[in-house]
C-alpha cells in the first residue's frame, strides 16, 4: 500500500508541476504581444508628447522631413507611407484573390484526392521560401519583364511590389479557403444536387456562402502578412518617398521606410521617434486585423447555431 500511495503522490506532484509549467508558458506567451505593444506605445508617443506633433499631422500630412536631433522642429507627415502600404496591399489582394479562389475550388470540388495530395504540398511550399528569395527573383526576373511590357522608366514600382506580395500571400489565402470549403458538410452538397443544382451552382450558392467565415479569415491573414512584409517589397518597390500616384512609379511603404531608415536615425531624436510611431501604427493595424478575425469567427459560429 505504501508503494501505491507513493506512486499516486508522485503522479499528482508531477501533474501539478506540469500544469504549473504549462500555465506559466501560456500566460507568458500571451503577455509577449502585450509587452511588445506597450513598448511600441511608449516609444511611439514621443512624436506627440515630446516633439509636439499632432496625430492628424502624422496620419494625413505628406510633409516628411523629421529632424535627426533631440530638438525636433521637422515634419513627420507619414501619409505617403501609409498610402503606399494600403495601395500595395490592396493591389496584391486584387491580383492574388481570384487565383486563390480558383485554386481552392479546384482542390476541394474538382480535383481527385490524388491530385490534391500533390497540389497542396506544392502550395504550402511557398510559405517556406525566404522573403529575400522573392525579392531577388522580383529584381532579376519581374522588373526586366515589366520594363518591356509596361510604360515604366524604372521597373521598380508599386506594381512590382504588389505582384511580389500577391505571390507571398497566395499560400495563406488558398490554404485557409480550401480548409473552410472542405469543412462544409457533404450532405449540403448532396442536398443541392438532389434539388437539381449543377456543380457550379452548388459551389457558388452553397459551398462558398457556408465557408465565407474561413475565407474572410484567410483574406485578413493574407493582408496582415502583406502589410508586415518589408524586405521583399523594399527590393522591388523603389523606396521613393512620394505618394503612390501611379502603379508604374516607385513609392514607399511603412515597413520599407522603417527598415531603410531606422539604422541611421539617432536614438532619442525626432526621426527615430517618428519611425517608432510608424511601427506602432503597423502594430495597431495588425491588432485590428486579428480582432476582425475573431469577430468574423464569432459571427459565423452564432449563425451556425441559429
Amino acid at each position: 500500500m505504501d508503494a501505491i500511495e507513493t506512486a499516486v503522490h508522485t503522479a499528482r506532484r508531477n501533474e501539478k508541476a506540469a500544469r504549473l509549467i504549462i500555465t506559466i508558458c501560456g500566460i507568458g506567451m500571451a503577455l509577449v504581444p502585450l509587452l511588445i505593444g506597450g513598448f511600441l506605445f511608449l516609444k511611439g508617443i514621443d512624436t506627440f508628447t515630446l516633439f509636439g506633433h499632432s496625430i492628424s499631422e502624422f496620419l494625413f500630412s505628406g510633409q516628411w522631413n523629421p529632424g535627426d536631433s533631440a530638438e525636433g522642429g521637422g515634419h513627420v507627415g507619414a501619409a505617403m507611407f501609409l498610402a503606399g502600404s494600403l495601395v500595395t496591399c490592396s493591389l496584391s489582394l486584387l491580383i492574388s484573390l481570384p487565383v486563390c479562389m480558383a485554386t481552392a475550388i479546384f482542390m476541394t470540388e474538382i480535383a481527385k484526392p490524388q491530385t490534391r495530395r500533390l497540389i497542396q504540398p506544392a502550395i504550402e511550399l511557398f510559405t517556406g521560401i525566404p522573403s529575400v528569395v522573392y525579392g531577388w527573383i522580383g529584381m532579376t526576373v519581374l522588373i526586366p519583364f515589366l520594363r518591356v511590357f509596361f510604360p515604366m522608366p524604372y521597373g521598380f514600382s508599386v506594381l512590382a511590389g504588389g505582384i511580389v506580395l500577391a505571390v507571398m500571400i497566395f499560400p495563406t489565402i488558398t490554404t485557409m479557403t480550401a480548409d473552410a470549403m472542405t469543412a462544409v458538410p457533404k450532405q449540403w452538397r448532396e442536398a443541392s444536387y438532389g434539388l437539381g443544382a449543377t456543380r457550379w451552382e452548388t459551389i457558388f450558392h452553397v459551398v462558398l456562402p457556408a465557408a465565407k467565415g474561413g475565407i474572410f479569415t484567410g483574406i485578413i491573414l493574407g493582408l496582415a502578412r502583406a502589410l508586415g512584409e518589408a524586405l521583399a517589397v523594399a527590393m522591388v518597390i523603389g523606396q521613393m518617398k512620394v505618394f503612390p500616384t501611379s502603379l508604374f512609379l516607385p513609392a514607399s511603404t511603412l515597413t520599407t521606410a522603417i527598415a531603410s531608415d531606422m539604422g541611421g536615425a539617432m536614438e532619442g531624436g525626432e526621426y527615430s521617434a517618428a519611425l517608432w510611431t510608424m511601427a506602432l501604427v503597423l502594430f495597431l493595424l495588425s491588432f485590428l486585423f486579428i480582432y476582425s478575425i475573431h469577430r468574423l469567427t464569432e459571427a459565423a459560429a452564432l449563425k451556425g447555431r441559429a
